[in-house]
């Protein structure tokens, strides 16, 4: 009998250790405001309001759309320009459908924005499949949402109904769960999305004025939610909102929670 070589099974076995975790790494990417782009454990890539071209603080790489690559699963929290804005080109570029608020994809297909084919409808608590192993659930967000749009008819600006705005659990092939929060005051409700989804990495404006502002937003951490790692966003594109990273790390002081801050073009990993 062939007797076996102990260091390459030592070599085979580090390498698939490698290949396993590898496998299930999660990649994180901020891109300023409220877009991300998430590369899941399955190599998927998901965009979350991509309000690039024209953000201040999207990395200039990312300005140009196609350096996104491949978009998989594309999610809009709701109709204001600082989330949709570039939604409507991506979703034609990669032909993935644009999960949004059911009434805002009701005014897009109206409008002639997209065709009816990439937008579907759902709404909070309905949970969809948009690819592979991903499963995104839209929640509550205490907000509002409307969509201007320029008339190609007029060339004037023209304002309509842009459904409610939606927060969204992302549940990854892994079953790691990300909470993008979308734009949201808080409200007490939080606590039944932490109790019944649990989520592991929560997405959370803090910039104040349009949102949650630091205070509320580590009180609803503090209070409610047990999470493996926060990310502050919706903080340093407007002026308006003057929320910053420092007041958020002092009010979330004692809780043991980790808060992981990026930069534009900064990527957290799980």
């Amino acid at each position: 009998m062939q007797k076996r070589n102990p260091w390459c099974w030592l070599v085979l076995s580090a390498l698939l250790t490698s290949f396993t975790v590898a496998a299930q790494t999660t990649e994180v990417l901020w891109l300023g405001q409220s877009a991300f782009k998430i590369t899941t454990p399955g190599g998927k890539t998901i965009i979350t309001d991509p309000w690039l071209k024209a953000n201040p603080l999207t990395p200039p790489e990312y300005k140009t759309l196609e350096n996104l690559g491949r978009v998989d699963v594309l999610l809009v929290s709701h109709g204001h320009l600082d989330h949709f804005a570039d939604a409507p080109a991506i979703a034609l570029m990669n032909k993935v459908k644009m999960y949004a608020p059911g009434d805002l994809n009701q005014t897009a297909a109206l409008l002639g924005i997209l065709p009816p084919e990439l937008l579907p409808r759902f709404n909070k608590s309905g949970s969809v499949e948009p690819a592979a192993g991903i499963k995104v659930t839209a929640v509550h967000a205490e907000h509002s949402s409307v969509l201007v749009w320029k008339s190609p008819h007029s060339g004037k600006d023209e304002t309509h109904v842009g459904g409610e705005p939606l927060g969204f659990i992302i549940e990854l092939e892994n079953g790691l769960k990300i909470y993008h929060m979308g734009d949201t005051g808080l409200f007490g409700d939080m606590k039944l999305i932490a109790d019944f989804y649990k989520p592991d990495v929560i997405l959370i404006p803090i910039g104040g004025n349009f949102t949650m502002g630091p205070l509320e937003a580590a009180y609803a951490i503090k209070s409610w939610f047990q999470p493996k790692a926060v990310i502050p966003m919706h903080y340093g594109a407007n002026p308006l909102a003057k929320g910053t990273v420092a007041e958020f790390l002092e009010a979330m002081r004692g809780s043991g929670i980790k808060v992981m801050p990026l930069k534009p073009g900064e990527a957290a990993k799980f």
